[in-house]
């Protein structure tokens, strides 16, 4: 393709501090004054980010060998249960793990305290983890029992490894029955008295590039406000689009999914928020940032897509949802979406975002900062995620 650039390219400019780094706000704002080809030949590299509740998050950490050693089978950390079945001090905590004794366990819809998510922030904060352990004792490990307190700086190696991030387009979800419903997107009220959604729009990353033609294997990105990685496609990955007036492309379901990892030691716990969700549980709040390189006029055009021709579907989240009735009531725009409401059946029903545009914009332009002073250079993929048209 003419004036295609290279990952080569960029990031010797970057090196050189001679990139022109713009986020995907400033993008559009360009593209709308410039047009896609002269942007771009102007810029090298699009930043973009999303800040929202990831519940597939978590964990491994390699909590050390004690004396006498021990091979921990149940593990509790401030008493939340933590997978222990991978080897003697190995374990995975998950964002959504919950106490066993917890009064949200037994009293619907619940107000849950603490959970996975919750840990993982606290590792990240540097504060004290009250950890027990049990054993089955064998002769390489004999020990049985251990209980102490831990802090992150204390545990050999902590990796946040995160099977299913950065959902593509989440759904906006209302309740068409007569009942509040509890669902992980939040509180929903009866008869359609409120809609929320949980994607960042024009800034998220994977609409950006809804053809997954710069986002792979290998690919460097803000994760918890440190340097991480995607690893893989994530669980339940279903890319797609929903652009319209887009080189005519057809609607689609746009699920495409990353699964992602990074050194937990170096994140930041603003940016790892255990959060609770009412009648549902614990989750993990998760800051993701992603750089698309500018290697062509159409990643320019796809990256510069606005608010008004980015949709997602309206899922009625009550009995509906329940039954694996996903068929959208709607398709709305995240222009929609952010203006406080949308009409459903001559019906105007307020919406609220799960995701902070606002820290998804502090993201966006973190990233980009570091890419200017030359601290974050691209990470070329070894293999492209599958995108929409090759799944």
């Amino acid at each position: 393709m003419p004036g295609e650039k290279s990952y080569e390219e960029i990031n010797q400019k970057i090196k050189e501090g001679k990139a022109v780094v713009v986020t995907a706000e400033e993008l559009i704002s360009m593209v709308d004054e410039k047009g896609v080809t002269q942007t771009t030949q102007e810029v090298d590299v699009v930043t973009t980010g999303t800040f929202s509740p990831m519940c597939s998050s978590g964990a491994f950490l390699n909590i050390g060998h004690t004396i006498p050693k021990m091979k921990m089978n149940n593990i509790w950390l401030n008493d939340v249960p933590v997978y222990g079945g991978i080897a003697a001090v190995d374990a995975y905590i998950g964002a959504a793990s919950v106490p066993e004794n917890d009064p949200f366990n037994n009293n619907y819809p619940g107000e849950f305290k603490y959970g996975g998510g919750h840990v993982i922030h606290d590792l990240v904060a540097r504060k004290s983890i009250h950890l027990e352990a049990e054993a089955y004792g064998t002769d390489c490990y004999p020990r049985r029992e251990l209980e102490t307190t831990i802090t992150l700086d204390d545990i050999n190696e902590a990796t946040l490894f995160n099977p299913r991030n950065c959902y593509q387009s989440y759904n906006c979800a209302v309740n068409l029955t007569s009942e509040t419903v509890y669902t992980y997107l939040g509180m929903l009220k009866p008869n359609m008295g409120n809609a929320h959604y949980a994607t960042a729009g024009q800034l998220s990353p994977l609409l950006k590039d809804p053809y997954f033609k710069t986002i792979g294997v290998g690919t460097r990105i803000f994760l918890g406000g440190g340097i991480g990685y995607v690893a893989w496609n994530g669980t339940q990955h279903s890319p797609g689009f929903l652009l319209t007036g887009c080189n005519n492309e057809k609607k689609g379901p746009a699920g495409g999914t990353l699964s992602v990892l990074g050194d937990l030691k170096q994140m930041k716990p603003e940016w790892l928020l255990g959060t609770s969700v009412l009648g549902y549980g614990s989750t993990l709040t998760v800051g993701i940032g992603i750089p698309i390189p500018v290697l062509n006029e159409e990643i320019c055009y796809y990256a510069s897509v606005k608010d008004k021709d980015l949709y997602a579907p309206v899922i009625d989240y009550g009995e509906g949802y329940q039954k694996g009735k996903t068929d959208p009531i709607k398709i709305a725009s995240f222009a929609e979406l952010k203006s406080g409401k949308i009409t459903i059946n001559d019906k105007e029903v307020p919406t609220a975002p799960l995701t902070s545009y606002t820290k998804a914009k502090e993201i966006a332009v973190s990233l980009k900062e570091w890419i200017a002073c030359g601290k974050f250079t691209l990470g070329q993929p070894s293999q492209l995620l599958p995108g929409p048209d090759n799944r």
